[in-house]
């Protein structure tokens, strides 16, 4: 029998010798799952507390600017002004001693207008305290003068004082510094506030993002695990985290911070066009607008950039330190 016929017929050799070329062809699936999930419960509640977080912090610093604004109004108004006070006494005309008193106001280097509040005038002052109809001919009732300074001008006051004391005995000056102090520490109160409140949202948000790293993390620890033991650097990890992460903190503050100027043209707007009432007359008289200005909506936008900042950092440090702790 010679070789060929002992050998396997040439039908059945075919197969054998193209199965590896065949099969070398057939490509395998591929699945692709990202590092970190996306679209799940834990990223949209993060999305939630975080825009939540940004528009109370958004209210706060409105606020904060909308005081502080007034406060600098009220204080450069005030500022501006002496008021001198004439109190009634025995065996003197206190018209004689409202005017002398007016005029040796005019004559102060420094003063731009000085007027006079009649008897009429000044009762009227009192009437938010005791009330309108009262009979206050018995009472001491004393005069006002308002001294206005002129634009760039400083009033000696302790010259005022003296020349008063010397014609018009029963005259006394003040020149509101006590109260400018108060307004400007009312002030800085409120900015300090502001900035506490800013700093406790970016405490609790780095908290929440903690968290849902973490959760994150034990959601694909066995890919993470094996990327790590595989050889893959804790950067390259990290990265795929703080993008993400960045991406939810982002949006959140994109929303929160987007309602919280939403809110803020709203009632600029309502300010306008329903003029008017008696609380938004009265809330115009202690801020003067509503508007928070242009510095407000740029301080805004900062903080839902500063926002977005911090999730991407807080998912940053807690991927390396969980990485970190992997052996």
């Amino acid at each position: 029998m010679s070789m060929t016929d002992s050998s396997m017929p040439a039908g059945d050799d075919q197969p054998m010798m193209m199965a590896p070329a065949a099969a070398s062809q057939v490509e395998l699936p591929r699945i692709e799952n990202p590092i970190v999930p996306h679209a799940t419960i834990a990223g949209h509640a993060l999305i939630a507390v975080v825009a939540i977080m940004t528009f109370l912090a958004s209210l706060t610093i409105g606020a904060v600017m909308l005081v502080r604004a007034a406060a600098g109004d009220w204080q450069s108004e005030v500022a501006r002004e002496v008021t001198i006070q004439v109190r009634p006494v025995g065996g003197r005309n206190i018209d004689a001693d409202v005017t002398r008193a007016a005029e040796l106001a005019r004559g102060v280097s420094g003063v731009a207008d000085v007027r006079a509040y009649s008897r009429e005038e000044s009762a009227r002052l009192l009437e938010p305290w005791l009330g309108t109809g009262l009979v206050l001919d018995d009472l001491p009732v004393p005069r006002i003068i308002v001294v206005r300074i002129g634009p760039g001008a400083t009033l000696d006051v302790a010259a005022l004082r003296k020349a008063l004391a010397a014609a018009v005995p029963s005259a006394s000056v003040d020149d509101h510094r006590n109260f400018v102090d108060r307004m400007r520490t009312m002030a800085n109160a409120m900015v300090l506030g502001g900035l506490a409140i800013l700093a406790l949202v970016l405490v609790a948000t780095f908290l929440s993002v903690t968290f849902a790293t973490r959760g994150a993390m034990a959601a694909n620890r066995s890919v993470i695990e094996v990327l790590h033991f595989i050889g893959a650097r804790n950067d390259f990890i990290a990265k795929h985290f703080q993008r993400r992460f960045l991406m939810l903190g982002l949006k959140g503050g994109l929303i929160g911070g987007g309602c919280a100027l939403l809110l803020f043209t709203l009632v600029e707007l309502a300010a306008r066009w329903l003029p008017g009432t008696a609380a938004l007359d009265q809330f115009t008289a202690l801020f003067g607008t509503f508007s928070v200005g242009i510095a407000g909506y740029v301080a805004v936008l900062a903080q839902i950039l500063m926002i977005a900042g911090v999730t991407a950092m807080a998912s940053r440090v807690t991927v390396n330190q969980t990485l970190d702790a992997i052996q």
